[in-house]
């Protein structure tokens, strides 16, 4: 047994040793410190090319270093825009070579949902620290494997949830958690807009489409951050008028939330429709906010007259820069990894409810 004994602490002290001398974690912990950061952007779609690059334009943390395309043709047109090295520049093959490259320190990754389980994965495993779109991804299982993949490799995850910067935002939540008016009652939630086209990854479900986790975890975000608590359960239906577009997937759903504190939320959310707004009603007081998620910055009123409203240029910059100074300092994310999971956690719920008649699900 002795024997046994030693054998075992030999084993287990070598197997801590490997990895706590692993390429990633060496690379982590003897990587210098950066004023800013290197940033490697994956999928030129149109996020990427009309919002996130020219944001890093304006970001004092971060700047734009390095791309990932499957698309050769866009690659000079970001070369000359950006002056991007050619060294800098990868394609799906060859991504997880940006483990060498020292000029990255972040790849956010921003492709349909149904691949940012991989190419997050990857790029933990890389060493790099991580950013990724929302929704997370189409399941909860994935976003579990994501955040392990950046947890075993000692980087962080963070998921693009621009609104939780605004400082907009952050002032409906403090109300709520200061108890300004009281306890949260019912919450009115809404988030949509016309989707005009047809052959979008947003109308396929093998690429991870449908409302739901698009623009419908913008009104659940609105619901969870209004009361400050994560629901119970969850009541759903879904929708379409345009069943020769959306036939695979949703076009409309509407969603009833309930919470701990007894709160309920009614939300609403479409690719058939525009609506940005969020309501919330308190026990002696409310707050209105419209727009509730706008890229320039939201605006809204109180009950008691205080106007809701810092002007933005763009949340994009702001939450890139919050973000990298995290990595930076070694602080918590204003919106982790666990954050998107606890969206997508719903999302499953709600998708279960629909397809049972709108039959309650518990949470």
């Amino acid at each position: 047994m002795n024997t046994n004994r030693r054998d075992f602490v030999k084993t287990s002290i070598l197997a801590a040793a490997s990895t706590a001398f692993s390429p990633n974690v060496l690379l982590a912990a003897t990587r210098p410190k950066k004023d800013k950061l290197g940033v490697a952007l994956v999928g030129l779609g149109y996020y990427s090319t009309d919002l996130i690059a020219p944001a890093l334009q304006n970001t004092k943390h971060c700047e734009l270093k390095g791309i990932v395309t499957g698309s050769p043709d866009k690659i000079d047109v970001w070369k000359e825009k950006y002056g991007i090295v050619d060294k800098n520049i990868y394609n799906y093959q060859n991504y997880d070579q940006i483990a060498n490259n020292p000029d990255i320190d972040v790849i956010y990754v921003i492709l349909p949902p149904s691949m940012h389980r991989e190419y997050t994965v990857r790029g933990a495993n890389a060493g790099k620290q991580m950013w990724c779109e929302k929704p997370m991804a189409p399941s909860v299982a994935d976003c579990e494997a994501m955040i392990k993949a950046c947890s075993d490799n000692k980087v962080k995850l963070a998921i693009g949830y621009r609104c939780q910067h605004d400082p907009n935002i952050q002032a409906y939540m403090k109300a709520t958690k200061d108890q300004k008016f009281g306890k949260v009652r019912i919450v009115n939630s809404a988030a949509g807009y016309y989707e005009g086209r047809t052959t979008h990854w947003k109308q396929q479900k093998a690429m991870g489409g449908g409302v739901m986790g698009d623009m419908g975890v913008y009104a659940l975000q609105g619901a969870r951050l209004a009361t400050g608590e994560e629901p119970i359960s969850v009541m759903a239906k879904t929708s379409t008028t345009r069943p020769d577009i959306y036939h695979e997937v949703e076009e409309t759903v509407l969603f009833q939330l309930t919470f701990p504190s007894g709160a309920v939320a009614n939300c609403q959310t479409s690719f058939g429709m525009n609506m940005n707004w969020l309501n919330i009603n308190y026990e002696k007081g409310w707050i209105k906010m419209e727009p509730q998620t706008g890229y320039g910055g939201n605006k809204g009123m109180m009950s008691d007259g205080t106007e809701i409203y810092t002007p933005l240029d763009r949340q994009q910059p702001l939450q890139m820069d919050d973000d990298s100074l995290a990595i930076i300092n070694n602080t918590p994310y204003i919106a982790p990894g666990e954050e998107g999971l606890r969206d997508i956690r719903v999302v499953e719920a709600i998708y279960k409810s629909a397809a049972m008649g709108g039959c309650e699900v518990k949470i």
